[in-house]
């Protein structure tokens, strides 16, 4: 007899009306644009909006930022490290978030089990970082490295579902 099949539950996702929606949108196309502007838009006041915003970045919703091009704010070098794992992915993801290099950690299915993009002020730093912490972390048993030479697109205004 084959019992019962464990199932993982989703994450919970905060629920967003419409009007939370709305603000979020905003946001992504203008973070810099006044709350009292987008409460006319989305019809409420600043206080609300304001109080709105705060909640959706206490939720994790959010994050008001600046996004910067890395290259163009001076560090030489900024790439994208494939790394093949054994063992606890989730563990070696968690360890590559303590280097203060590594700005993107993602676990992916495919010929990688991790994305990492890192951004380092020279070769020489990138070269450190690889040889000397990421593949020294326990697990890590291959790192490809794709980096960047010119930053052609980055967007964050994809809207909401």
């Amino acid at each position: 007899m084959i019992g019962p099949v464990p199932t993982e539950r989703p994450p919970r996702v905060p629920h967003l009306d419409d009007t939370s929606r709305a603000i979020i949108e905003h946001l992504q196309t203008d973070g810099r644009r006044s709350y009292a502007d987008i409460g006319k838009a989305v019809g409420l006041s600043e206080t609300a909006v304001r109080n709105r915003v705060q909640r959706l970045i206490d939720a994790g919703v959010m994050q008001i930022v600046a996004v910067t091009d890395p290259l163009q704010l001076g560090f030489a070098r900024q790439a994208m490290v494939g790394i093949r794992t054994t063992g606890d992915s989730t563990r070696i993801a968690s360890e590559l978030t303590t280097l203060p290099e590594v700005t993107y950690v993602v676990l992916t299915a495919g010929s990688f089990d991790i994305l990492a993009e890192v951004v380092c002020s020279s070769d020489d730093e990138l070269i450190e970082l690889l040889n000397h912490r990421i593949r020294a972390i326990d697990g890590v048993i291959a790192t490809e490295s794709f980096v960047y030479l010119r930053l052609v697109r980055q967007l964050y205004d994809w809207g909401t579902q």
